[in-house]
């Protein structure tokens, strides 16, 4: 494997471009915007995707919809807290990418210390209500969920090693198993497979976006893969991680958690991202590079790849 050497800084190593000036004058509507910004709404949006349509499995038809309801609410207070708290500890290289050098503690909007206390906030209050309006199971989930992506992946690994997404997005898969124990209050096989599907999806939907914004990762020593290997390596594991992701996501059918409908959606859906994953490896293997590579195609489906997925998991227990 071809790689480079990149320097890794610490949380703090790095200045920020928030000012006294810049932190004067902070209307309270937009005040209030930069503390939704904090949560990152968009990302918690996919969370909830993995979150509901597996109570509908779990209870083989509709759930509570007063569970669904505080179920959602608590997932949203739990992840925004650790996103906040993942904003708090990078605030130092956010304000030297491109990409982040918008974000609440960047432009002064909000401080640090405001932002230290707004994630913690969220964080107990996400685990309390969890732990009394659902069950304990899910409040202990949700809390390890937030803890693993706020202290192993932010604080550990995203500096540190290139294998950052992969370990690191064990956080981002702990919704599933929240969404199953919120109806159940136990574990299951099934949960676990689509834990699983999760876990090898994460690298090859987020490699795509950080081979487009590498530039970013490499000016402030963040290893993300992309950066310390060539198009080719990262291409080549993308492939990789994606077989593995489809043919787990198979295997809720032959356990008997999943009918006709989900396998069709699970080999259609599949079966268009394993091809753009080989177009991208072809791509990277002739050495394009630039706009051609379109390494954002595939990280645009992996969305859409997800939505469908879980959406037949939701829909799969009514044609059954």
């Amino acid at each position: 494997m071809c790689v480079t050497a990149v320097e890794s800084r610490p949380a703090g190593a790095l200045g920020t471009s928030s000012t006294g000036s810049s932190r004067g004058r902070r209307p309270i509507g937009a005040r209030v915007k930069a503390f939704v910004a904090l949560t990152k709404p968009r990302i918690i949006e996919l969370l909830l995707i993995t979150t509901v349509p597996v109570m509908f499995l779990a209870e083989q038809g509709v759930p509570d919809l007063k569970l669904v309801l505080v179920t959602c609410l608590g997932g949203y207070l739990s992840a925004g807290g650790a996103n906040a708290l993942n904003m708090w500890y990078d605030r130092d290289i956010d304000a030297l990418m491109e990409r982040t050098s918008q974000r609440p503690l960047v432009t002064g909007m909000v401080s640090p210390k405001e932002c230290l206390v707004f994630g913690v906030s969220l964080a107990v209050i996400s685990t309390l209500l969890f732990g009394f309006a659902v069950n304990w199971l899910s409040a202990w989930l949700s809390l390890g969920a937030l803890l693993f992506y706020v202290v192993v992946y932010t604080m550990i690994l995203k500096r540190r090693t290139s294998q950052n997404i992969v370990w690191g997005g064990i956080a981002g898969c702990l919704p599933v198993l929240i969404g199953w124990s919120s109806v159940t209050n136990s574990m299951s096989w099934a949960p676990v497979i689509l834990f699983l599907v999760m876990f090898f999806w994460t690298p090859p939907h987020y490699w795509p976006l950080s081979m487009k914004v590498k530039d970013d990762y490499a000016r402030v020593g963040v290893p993300m893969l992309p950066v310390v290997a060539t198009n080719k390596v990262v291409a080549k594991q993308i492939v990789i991680y994606s077989w593995v992701m489809v043919a787990v996501s198979l295997l809720l059918t032959p356990l008997g958690y999943t009918g006709w409908f989900y396998t069709v959606v699970a080999l259609l859906a599949g079966g268009f991202w394993l091809w753009e994953a080989h177009g991208l490896q072809n791509r990277a293997k002739a050495e394009v590079t630039g706009g051609k590579l379109k390494e954002m195609r595939l990280f645009h489906w992996s969305i859409t790849y997800v939505s469908l997925l879980f959406v037949a998991v939701a829909v799969d227990p009514f044609l059954r």
